[in-house]
């Protein structure tokens, strides 16, 4: 078995029940570079007792007991946690036969207009090349846009339904405004708007949850940036993300019982408090995506915040409520191509959560490059919140509450 993940010493205030954390697991396929660690307020077990849902007592779910996941998730959500992997190489074939216009090459500045899944791949693009590409790259979550787009600006539209309106409302003035348009989506009217328009429209089919087409929104972005001439090749390190998130899921994949996955286990500690995902530089907007997930998947409350951000304002407030201090656990996601000094950071961070009795646990990325640690780290985050909403018994696919805002929204045009 491995040894124990090293941790900072505990700094307990007089009179506290925190004790060490550590996870000793089987030695087994990818699992190599994953580490959990923390302090905890009560014994890690592998099944707890029945929890109430409303007014009905649930016996607790067993993780292990795969036969019965389908009764929970029978939209097939897992099945799209395991095709996750092969989005990368497909999504990458799909685009290196994508035509762009010579005349969109080396653009000043570039937005990409989306919202929710279709804007995670987004985010995660602006922060690999962030310090590659000459041009600079804004996420725009808006109706408006930046008052720098002009005839200069390469504006990509992400929407997987082609029908989010904010999206297409920014879509419009960017077209007002001369930008080069781009859109990227399976249809809808995003998709109509830019045939129309004579504008390039990169279309995919994969159905699903925009959140679980993540390497349809991410890939595409990589290559048409290649393609514009702002960045180099990312195919070498697509193949090698692929790599290692095939091995990984062999590690935190559900035919690995709990006793040796540190998803289900890091899962089933989650289960009734409140997840805050920290993460920094290549790993800041993964930890977006696990708070995403958290929410949409699980139904799940979760918050997420950034270092070095974070050691400026958020460590201040880990003193009250009090009472809240024994329901949250902060995971750190962390990377050996952190900047050293983010690792420090973090450190510090964990020596002052157990001063103040928090739990945490972090998560070693994998990989030797960017895109691999974001996309092993992602993995890890797709399953642990999969496994969650089987604990709350929550079908991870549908997002009921969406679809309602947007009817009403819809009433009240």
């Amino acid at each position: 078995s491995l040894p124990p993940a090293p941790f900072p010493p505990m700094l307990g205030e007089k009179g506290s029940k925190s004790f060490p954390f550590t996870q000793r697991l089987e030695k087994g396929p990818g699992d190599e570079g994953l580490t959990t660690h923390g302090s905890s307020q009560g014994n890690n077990q592998k099944m707890g007792p029945p929890y109430k849902y409303g007014d009905k007592e649930m016996p607790d779910f067993d993780l292990d007991d795969n036969a019965s996941y389908p009764s929970v998730d029978p939209d097939g959500m897992l099945q799209r946690i395991h095709d996750l992997p092969g989005q990368l190489t497909n999504a990458w074939n799909m685009i290196e036969s994508f035509p762009i216009p010579g005349s969109y090459a080396s653009p000043r500045n570039v937005v990409i207009l989306g919202m929710g899944g279709s804007a995670i791949g987004a985010d995660l693009v602006r922060s690999l090349v962030a310090g590659e590409s000459p041009a600079p790259i804004v996420v725009n979550r808006d109706y408006s846009l930046p008052g720098f787009v002009n005839e200069k600006t390469m504006v990509i539209a992400s929407s997987y339904s082609g029908n989010t309106e904010e999206t297409l409302t920014g879509f419009d003035k960017a077209q007002k405004r001369g930008a080069k348009l781009i859109a990227l989506t399976t249809g809808g009217r995003l998709a109509e708007r830019s045939r129309e328009l004579g504008i390039p429209v990169f279309t995919f089919s994969y159905q699903a949850q925009p959140r679980a087409a993540l390497g349809y929104s991410l890939v595409p972005l990589l290559g048409v940036l290649e393609k514009v001439g702002l960045i180099g090749s990312k195919k070498e390190d697509i193949l090698s993300a692929q790599k290692e998130m095939q091995a990984l899921a062999q590690t935190i994949g559900e035919g690995n019982p709990e006793s040796k996955n540190p998803a289900k286990q890091l899962a089933r500690r989650l289960h009734n408090r409140l997840p805050v995902v920290y993460g920094a530089d290549i790993l800041a907007e993964v930890a977006r995506r696990w708070k995403g997930q958290f929410n949409e998947n699980a139904k799940a409350w979760s918050a997420f915040e950034v270092l070095p951000e974070l050691n400026h304002n958020a460590v201040v407030g880990y003193e009250h409520p009090q009472a809240l201090a024994s329901q949250i656990v902060v995971i750190m996601l962390k990377s050996s191509l952190n900047e050293p000094r983010n690792l420090t950071r973090f450190a510090v961070t964990e020596s002052i959560l157990d001063k103040r009795g928090i739990e945490h646990v972090a998560i070693e990325a994998r990989g030797d490059n960017p895109l691999a640690n974001m996309m092993t780290s992602i993995l890890f985050g797709d399953y642990t919140s999969y496994y969650l909403s089987l604990l709350y018994r929550q079908n991870p696919t549908p997002v009921d509450i969406i679809s309602y805002l947007k009817d009403e929204l819809a009433k009240r045009a």
